[in-house]
């Protein structure tokens, strides 16, 4: 049986969620809005719409804002970005709509991005994936919210307080919990717990540590350990009993969480045999629950789980009381697990009475619910967290490295100084090395340090010959098949060369002699295009929106070198695609980086990802020279003579264009192109896969 579980996990809503957003948003921002940059007139109008929400006058706050986004000309990067998080705080808190919520989050996180401030950077990047976190996970999106949480939480764990720590750790507790991932929700209730080191002087904070030792005592029951299940269970009670009675004013919402762990624990009695605690126990908690105005949903729940025990007891009279009693209340609840509990239990019953027309009308009901309800389950259980937690912090380096690149330039700007300086000072101990014995240890000290230099600039040439490697391996299959003869042939015209002939024959021999050691130098540029048809592509399941704007963010410190820049248009909703992610994001890439070359100086690319009804087409537009008419049939040839230099004089090969065709063959798609003078749009298509 798969019942729904208790009041804090699946009321997680329930609590202020914008609780962690404003703990982020103005105790790491309004507080230093000078620092951080918030224009004058801006701070005016956001005095102004704090009082309108402090007085839930929410709609027209929001209003004061539009009018602010229209009609201001100075708004700083900040600026824009408050006005779309409370936006989004409207529509997410105050409408109930998620996905516009959701809509607002995305713009507040692609605002976070432009900012240059690393203090400002870091604070509202965490603060727009928490916002994004949420939104996802209102909408069952557990994947995404993971990814954003996890983001935003590998960005802040070394500067956010520990109310805010303790807020991540639980949403991603809950999304791990909903996975069905039990052990690592039970490490992330853990850790969201010891963020929790006072006396729960707060009823929201009281509230949530005693919601946590709840949801870590659920996590150990579906982990198969009952032991430590009954003390985190006990624990919990302990906690309400103990700092409770301090909240006088919130009684009743004490009462439901007692009666919410009264019905949880009874499961860990039933597993451990002691059935009469058990049904004392689950009456204690319908009886509290099932109260107007208490959790009413509870009370259902923990009623069938009553209703087990009848049933296994031989009690049919309390049992058929029980049943009829739940099916009045479920006509106002509609709780689908509870709707096929209570169908079983009743085929049960007539069942054992031997009424075999009514127990296979309620079993056939019973079937039908319960299909729907393990397909929403298994819909939720399809991610694997533990592989996604390392694509997540693989993807948070990249991101990392992409947003360093502006200190990696001063950087590099600093060394070659650096090396320009280590030239000169190498000069003036030359000039005077013959003058004394002590600029001679003075060089001498100089070629140590260059000695080391090089030393670890050799390690650094070794490691990139290693990993060049793997291509090294692709050259000596053909190099077998042809170095060798037209190595012959270039050793024997050499040989030739050197002996008795006419000026003319000589002439011949030496073009035959150039021409072998040419094309030994080509062979050797062709090999890893034409060796890739014998390897086997490794097929996964890629989200394709991610795959395209990963290739697209790596791409644009690139592009911005010619002053370009790449507008990306994602799939309205997140794809799967079974590929090999390697190969397509090389072929995406490479179309990009082909866009980039040939296009001029300022230019814009755009890239952009549409759904057919069953492929996915990703185009790569570009504004530039175009391909001439008479080249279009050979460039995804491999012996082409289309390559042409860049716009700015960057080599071209040749070759990419024809490994991109055949990786895409390989992968079951296309790849084509239309060109013009004033620019070529290259397209690939890969079929949408209905069974991943």
């Amino acid at each position: 049986m798969i019942c729904q579980e208790n009041y804090s996990v699946a009321k997680y809503f329930r609590r202020y969620v914008w609780f962690g957003l404003v703990l982020l948003i103005f105790s790491c921002q309004q507080q230093n809005t000078e620092r951080l940059g918030n224009s004058d007139e801006f701070k005016r109008i956001l005095k102004h719409v704090d009082t309108l929400f402090g007085t839930n006058r929410v709609k027209e706050a929001i209003h004061v804002l539009d009018s602010a986004a229209k009609h201001s000309n100075n708004l700083t990067l900040l600026d824009r970005y408050q006005i779309y998080g409370y936006r989004y705080f409207y529509y997410k808190k105050n409408i109930g709509d998620s996905k516009k919520a959701l809509l607002y989050a995305d713009t507040m996180l692609m605002i976070a991005k432009q900012s240059i401030k690393t203090k400002q950077y870091t604070a509202l990047y965490i603060d727009a994936n928490f916002a994004l976190g949420d939104a996802n996970f209102a909408l069952q999106q557990y994947s995404e919210a993971y990814q954003h949480l996890f983001q935003g939480y590998l960005i802040g764990r070394n500067s956010l307080n520990q109310v805010a720590l303790s807020d991540y750790m639980y949403r991603m507790g809950m999304i791990t919990y909903k996975m069905g991932n039990y052990k690592l929700a039970k490490d992330y209730f853990k850790k969201s717990y010891n963020y929790y080191t006072i006396t729960p002087s707060e009823f929201v904070i009281f509230y949530h540590s005693q919601e946590l030792l709840d949801n870590i005592a659920l996590s150990y029951k579906h982990s198969n350990q009952p032991d430590s299940a009954i003390i985190y269970f006990d624990r919990s009670l302990k906690f309400i009993n103990k700092y409770g009675p301090q909240f006088k004013d919130r009684l009743k919402m004490i009462e439901i969480a007692r009666g919410v762990v009264y019905g949880n624990k009874a499961e860990i009695l039933v597993m451990q045999g002691k059935y009469l605690q058990a049904i004392e126990m689950l009456k204690k908690s319908i009886q509290i629950n099932l109260q107007k105005d208490h959790d009413n949903n509870d009370a259902a729940l923990s009623e069938i789980k009553l209703a087990k025990l009848y049933y296994d007891r031989n009690r049919d009279d309390e049992l058929f009381s029980l049943l009829n009693a739940i099916s009045i209340q479920q006509t106002s609840l509609k709780n689908p697990d509870v709707e096929a509990d209570w169908n079983q239990l009743m085929s049960n019953y007539y069942l054992r009475k031997k009424d075999l027309p009514k127990a296979l009308s309620y079993m056939q009901t019973y079937n039908t619910v319960k299909d729907s309800n393990i397909k929403k389950l298994n819909l939720l259980k399809e991610s694997d967290i533990n592989k996604q937690l390392e694509n997540y912090e693989k993807q948070q380096q990249i991101d990392q490295l992409s947003g360093n690149n502006k200190i990696q330039r001063i950087w590099l700007y600093v060394i070659f100084f650096a090396a320009i300086m280590a030239l000169m000072i190498i000069f003036l101990v030359y000039r005077n090395w013959r003058r004394s014995k002590k600029d001679i240890q003075i060089v001498n000290l100089l070629n140590q340090q260059i000695n080391k230099q090089n030393s670890e600039l050799e390690h650094a040439l070794n490691e990139l010959k290693l990993s060049s490697q793997e291509k090294d391996r692709i050259l000596r299959t053909v190099a077998h098949d042809l170095r060798n003869p037209i190595g012959g042939i270039a050793s024997l015209t050499s040989i030739m060369a050197n002996d008795e002939y006419t000026e003319e024959q000589k002439e011949l021999i030496n073009l035959v002699k150039e021409t072998s050691y040419n094309s030994l130098e080509l062979i050797n540029e062709i090999l890893e295009a034409t060796n890739i048809s014998s390897l086997e592509l490794a097929f996964e399941p890629v989200e394709i929106n991610s795959l395209v704007n990963n290739s697209v963010e790596l791409l644009r410190f690139k592009a911005s070198e010619k002053g370009q820049k790449i507008f990306y248009e994602p799939l309205s909703s997140p794809l799967h695609l079974l590929m090999s992610r390697e190969k397509i994001w090389r072929v995406i890439s490479n179309l990009i980086s082909n866009a980039i070359k040939f296009s001029p100086t300022g230019a814009p690319i755009f890239v952009k990802v549409i759904k057919e009804t069953d492929q996915v087409i990703v185009s790569v537009l570009d504004n530039g020279i175009g391909i001439p008419e008479k080249l279009k049939d050979q460039v995804f040839n491999m012996f082409t003579t289309a390559q042409r230099p860049g716009t700015v004089g960057e080599k071209s090969f040749g070759l990419g264009l024809s490994i991109c065709k055949q990786i895409m063959e390989k992968s079951h798609g296309k790849i084509w192109f239309d060109s013009s003078n004033h620019g070529t749009i290259f397209y690939i298509s890969l079929p949408i896969n209905t069974g991943i």
